[in-house]
């Protein structure tokens, strides 16, 4: 079959299957090692095709590798089928490190079909106008014109069918380096781990990016990108502050401009017929000497408060809750939940990395926790888009680093998030 990336329609279905003998008479047949071009609209991103053995009707890997299909902004069913001669476990990243399987482990011989939902956009909207995008994102995997696929442990894939979903309840993000999805390792955030724990009901479009307060996030044209694709009942989660209150001058503060523009997200979301959902801003890690952590919000996270009452809109209050995760873990502990790395940790890293703010995945994925459970304290309708699987999660109980066995991605960047 000879696939044209260029024609192909929004209602198509794309299937590739993998391996040297693969006797499939559907779909891409993808049997030798393929680098991604434009002109072909699929393939190994990265040079990362080298690391993938190709058996008779399967693909495997040692080491990290990517594959990614080009494909119109819209919402896509991706299903992925697993499993080949030996015992894998396999863990899919979308995107900038989304996460989206968690390492599904196969026994010899079986075979497992995964199932998950992806949002792929890009920065256009309507005729005239354009999300602002940083550097950053311009080259990261985000808001590009394809669909990438980060496949990581020990997997087996027989083949990737990838449908587009015309019709589905969307979760959007909007935040900042806190909430973003990260691109690279060792940083994380917890909206890249947050779609891990929904169901394939329901997607999570993630507008949020590093550095960002309510007023650059509206200014960037990311608030107006949103409100022009949101749907009757889709929702939009807001968490801000850490950015905000940097800001100096007549009107700004907590009570000031920050009051104002959380008012207008979740007037104008409501106006659409959203559901606007407040989410308090992650603590720092700033520990006293007896323990106890340290407020470093100042008055925002009861500003955002004030407005969920005022307005009667649900608040996931993640400020609490990261405050008592911190406190259950200790000073020293909870460092496993930031970016504390010694020098040459990673290459070209010649100094220690120590970052208060910024969340590695461990720490990501423990307040991605905290949210759902947010979600299901609410009783939220999302609350039904939950896996049934997922246990409820104490903040003051939290998971230990010990028990975080999700393997790092294969991208690294030294340099820390934009915000503070």
């Amino acid at each position: 079959m000879f696939f044209n990336a260029n024609a192909q329609k929004k209602e198509s279905t794309i299937e590739f299957n993998f391996g040297e003998n693969s006797s499939k008479k559907s779909g891409v047949i993808i049997n030798k090692t393929i680098g991604y071009t434009e002109e072909l609209g699929y393939g190994f991103e990265f040079e990362s095709g080298k690391n993938v053995i190709f058996d008779k009707k399967s693909i495997s890997a040692q080491s990290p590798f990517y594959f990614s299909v080009k494909l119109p902004e819209g919402n896509y069913s991706v299903e992925i089928v697993l499993g080949g001669n030996s015992s894998t476990t396999t863990t899919v990243n979308a995107e900038s490190r989304r996460l989206m399987l968690r390492e599904i482990k196969t026994a010899a011989k079986e075979t497992k079909t995964e199932r998950f939902i992806v949002n792929v956009r890009t920065g256009k909207f309507d005729t005239n106008n354009n999300i602002r995008l940083k550097p950053g994102e311009i080259s990261g995997l985000n808001w590009d014109n394809k669909l990438t696929l980060e496949f990581l442990g020990t997997p087996i894939i027989q083949s990737i069918k990838i449908t587009p979903v015309s019709k589905i309840k969307t979760l959007f993000i909007a935040g900042d380096s806190t909430v973003t999805d990260q691109g690279n390792e060792p940083w994380g955030s917890w909206g890249q781990f947050f779609p891990n724990y929904l169901t394939t009901d329901v997607t999570v479009a993630n507008y949020a990016c590093s550095g960002l307060a309510l007023s650059s996030f509206k200014s960037g044209n990311r608030l107006e990108k949103i409100l022009y694709l949101m749907q009757a009942e889709d929702y939009l989660f807001i968490e801000f502050g850490h950015n905000d209150e940097k800001a100096k001058g007549e009107g700004k503060g907590a009570w000031g401009e920050y009051t104002t523009l959380l008012k207008e997200y979740v007037t104008r979301a409501r106006k659409k017929g959203g559901i606007p959902v407040l989410i308090t801003p992650t603590q720092r890690r700033r520990f006293n000497t007896d323990g106890t952590l340290q407020p470093t919000h100042g008055e925002f996270p009861d500003a955002m408060r004030k407005v969920a009452q005022e307005l009667q809109v649900p608040l996931i209050d993640v400020t609490n809750m990261t405050t008592a995760m911190y406190e259950s873990w200790g000073d020293e502990a909870s460092k496993k939940a930031f970016v504390f790395y010694p020098a040459n940790t990673f290459p070209g890293q010649t100094k220690a990395l120590a970052d208060n703010t910024h969340f590695g995945s461990f720490g990501a994925n423990e307040v991605a926790k905290c949210v759902v459970q947010g979600i299901r304290d609410l009783k939220l309708d999302i609350a039904k888009n939950i896996k049934s699987s997922v246990p409820n999660y104490d903040p003051k109980k939290p998971s230990q680093f010990s028990d975080w066995t999700v393997p790092a991605s294969a991208r690294v960047e030294i340099v820390k998030p934009d915000g503070n």
